[in-house]
């Protein structure tokens, strides 16, 4: 998860939404991302999707024996991709901020970990805080 911050902050540090993620295939990281709709102006560039485009066209069985972290619960994009991929097991940041597609990854089999992270919590409240528009932007308000 911390690698999943140091992405998050990386987004962050240049003006955009601070989520991150990391996937682990036998404890090394194969992809790693951050939100970039607003740098790159994306309408699917969250943090999952950058992780995934940066690990590369895999065999299928080293995402099915991935871990996917991500510092804020996946939106129905981003479960759409850990579900097509058949990615087991995510662990999440927080999902104080923003409750995403838990109850499906979990219906279809995934172990869904959910650590309410206090830097997540705060990383994301603060810049819901100052950044409004953005944020519901992001989420589709």
């Amino acid at each position: 998860m911390k690698e999943a911050i140091r992405e998050a902050l990386k987004g962050l540090s240049t003006q955009g939404i601070p989520i991150g993620s990391v996937i682990v295939y036998q404890g090394k990281i194969i992809g790693r991302g951050h939100n970039q709709r607003i740098q790159k102006k994306s309408a699917t560039l969250h943090g999952e999707m950058d992780a995934l485009e940066k690990a590369g066209r895999l065999p299928a069985h080293i995402y099915q024996e991935s871990v996917l972290y991500t510092t804020l619960s996946p939106c129905a994009m981003c479960t759409g991709a850990i579900l097509l991929y058949k990615i087991p097991h995510v662990v999440i940041g927080e999902h104080q901020s923003f409750m995403g597609e838990e109850t499906l990854l979990k219906s279809k089999g995934v172990n869904v970990e959910v650590l309410n992270d206090a830097a997540c919590i705060q990383m994301m409240t603060d810049f819901i805080e100052k950044n409004p528009s953005l944020w519901n932007e992001d989420i589709g308000v």
